[in-house]
């Protein structure tokens, strides 16, 4: 009986929460798919329900037999055997209890786990738009928070439902044969239990809603300054005392929130705890003065007695019932909510594989535009009250060109020109808006994802790592590698006698983004995952920005190495790493300028010559 107070109140939360909000059929039905698999689980788990909520009345009754025996001067072996009925039920309420919590933890965590993959699965096919959009606490939150309340619905409110009004039925009948005097009675306290619950409930919610963004704001400072970068950031400019301050201010005010929140929870549990206490006694006195006056008899008065703590927490429970399930509808459709972005990029049908060996590549004609925002996001997944409505401005401008295996085409110009774009579209991190990008002379929209991945392999300017070993992030490009064949790449990388050096070797946990190691090495350890992926194309994107001239040297020498027969598209601002290609393309705004050999333009004397000049004139 003592619970029932507090889930009153959080009733009573809720219907602050999501008053005024509606359940649509299509949300229901959609739930109904999840469910479905589970169906056989969910009957068995209501039906167990039902049979405790059975169990639950039976004793009182047996007990106030029992009382009856022993003031009826009845035979001792009525007193055993009673005694004996109510350890059965005992018995069969634990092992019903135990099947029953078994039961729930099967549909809830089935749910939990269909849900968690399906959200998962569909975020992998996202373009590359909705993570550069998304803030990754919001998503992680949807797999977590959103889902366990979705899961509530099957495991906790829908139990709850049937076996309530089930107890409720059973309770109020029993009660009513016994004493409609005092059943009536013990109803007419129901609205003092129910009414102050309604009243505080909007107070209670505004207490947490003000907690839950209190925690948000703390939870956001100490992530950003957790962070490697962060703290490195904090290090390097921050003032620690400052820093302190402003977190101390942040921790102050969840402090503060959270004793308003408790002592208004505390004060309003025992208030309606005290209520409970008198409803009891209620029932004693009313109940114990018709016993002495011969209309009740000292069993019924105990039965009542018990029944009643069996009365209130069902009537409260299905009073905010409308709530609970309101609650986990709304997880539901935020989970839906995700699911219902469109992914941009699918694979045809009818997709074919890129033949293996030598591939081409071909941009006819490309005109590209970013997606906006509405296509590839939400809102709340950005933390915004509106998602910007820019995006949709054409950036690729009719490109065209080709490289053939073995040949090496740069890409050179200003930031921000294109160039990062131009290569992403030939991994089909994007798609084209017009025109056409072809490996091996087929369209990459019509080719599968698989043959995708093994013939375009890329190294960008951001050395990304997990917060994994050098082993398990090298066979990402390559599970079924050897230790042979890791320490082969790590040796073209020139990073083998580092991983050497290392205590564990292989085995080294490179920490967050790759931040145990230096800038160079995380590039050549990425390069290391190119060589041993061995794509027909690979796409380097400032592979080496972050080398010193004596490593750079020693890459350039392993990738020239890696890119024999194989298509290779550079991206770099260093000139003087790609005086060697077969051509040069000069991007600017979008649109090709100028296009030839390192010689050939530099005797066209246009902005290739320019860029040159403003490098090199200087030192040479």
């Amino acid at each position: 009986m003592n619970s029932s107070p507090h889930r009153v109140m959080m009733g009573a939360v809720k219907g602050q929460e999501y008053k005024g909000r509606k359940i649509s059929g299509a949300t229901i039905k959609r739930i109904l798919t999840f469910a479905r698999p589970h169906r056989k689980t969910i009957t068995l788990f209501i039906v167990v329900s039902v049979a405790l909520a059975v169990l639950g009345v039976v004793t009182p009754v047996l007990a106030g037999r029992v009382v009856n025996a022993i003031t009826g001067g009845q035979d001792i072996s009525a007193v055993v055997w009673l005694a004996v009925g109510i350890a059965i039920v005992a018995l069969l309420d634990a092992g019903l209890s135990v099947l029953n919590r078994l039961l729930s933890s099967r549909v809830g965590e089935g749910l939990i786990y269909d849900l968690r993959t399906t959200v998962y699965d569909h975020v992998q096919t996202m373009p590359l738009a909705f993570f550069t959009r998304t803030r990754t606490g919001a998503l992680v939150s949807r797999l977590n928070t959103d889902v366990i309340g979705a899961q509530r619905a099957f495991a906790g409110t829908l139990s709850g439902v049937v076996s309530n009004v089930v107890s409720l039925a059973l309770t109020v009948g029993v009660m009513v044969t016994i004493s409609w005097q005092v059943t009536g009675l013990s109803l007419l306290l129901l609205p003092i239990f129910l009414i102050p619950a309604r009243a505080m409930g909007g107070r209670l919610a505004g207490l947490q809603r003000q907690s839950a963004q209190y925690n948000a704001q703390m939870s956001i400072r100490m992530t950003e300054r957790f962070a490697a970068g962060g703290a490195t950031l904090v290090k390097l400019y921050g003032d620690p005392s400052s820093e302190s301050r402003q977190f101390a201010e942040r921790a102050a005010s969840v402090r503060n929130i959270g004793i308003r929140t408790t002592m208004l929870q505390t004060t309003f549990v025992t208030a309606l705890t005290l209520v409970s206490a008198l409803a009891l006694a209620l029932v004693y006195g009313v109940g114990g003065a018709q016993a002495i006056l011969g209309h009740l008899d000292a069993g019924a008065v105990v039965t009542l007695g018990m029944l009643l703590t069996r009365l209130y927490t069902p009537l409260t429970m299905l009073a905010n019932a409308h709530m609970d399930i309101m609650s986990a509808v709304v997880s539901f459709e935020r989970v839906f909510e995700v699911l219902d972005i469109k992914p941009l990029i699918r694979e045809a049908p009818d997709a074919r594989a890129i033949d293996a060996g030598p591939a081409s590549v071909e941009f006819d004609d490309v005109h590209f535009a970013y997606p906006s925002a509405e296509k590839v996001s939400l809102a709340s997944l950005e933390d915004v009250a509106v998602l910007d409505s820019r995006g949709g401005e054409e950036v690729l401008h009719g490109i065209s060109f080709s490289a053939q295996p073995g040949h090496t085409v740069a890409l050179v110009g200003s930031s921000g020109a294109g160039k990062s774009t131009i290569a992403q579209l030939v991994a089909r991190l994007y798609d084209v808006d017009t025109g056409a990008v072809r490996l091996g002379g087929q369209d990459v929209r019509e080719t599968t994802f698989e043959s995708l991945r093994d013939t375009v392999g890329m190294v960008m300017q951001d050395c990304h790592l997990f917060h994994d070993t050098i082993r398990a992030n090298l066979a990402l490009a390559r599970p079924e590698a050897t230790d042979e064949d890791l320490w082969d790449a790590l040796d073209r990388a020139r990073m083998k006698h580092v991983i050497e050096s290392l205590p564990d070797g292989l085995d080294t946990v490179v920490g967050e983004r790759g931040y145990r190691l230096s800038g160079g090495e995380r590039q050549r350890l990425t390069i290391a995952r190119l060589l041993l992926a061995q794509p027909p194309v690979v796409i380097l994107d400032e592979a080496t920005s972050a080398l010193d001239s004596t490593n750079e040297a020693y890459v350039q020498a392993a990738l020239g190495e890696a890119m024999v027969g194989r298509t290779a598209i550079v991206i770099a601002h260093r000139l003087s790493t790609i005086r060697q290609a077969d051509q040069i393309l000069v991007i600017e705004a979008g649109r090709i300028v100028e296009r030839g050999t390192h010689d050939d333009l530099l005797e066209a004397d246009g902005r290739y010559a320019e860029l040159y000049e403003t490098q090199f004139s200087t030192t040479e």
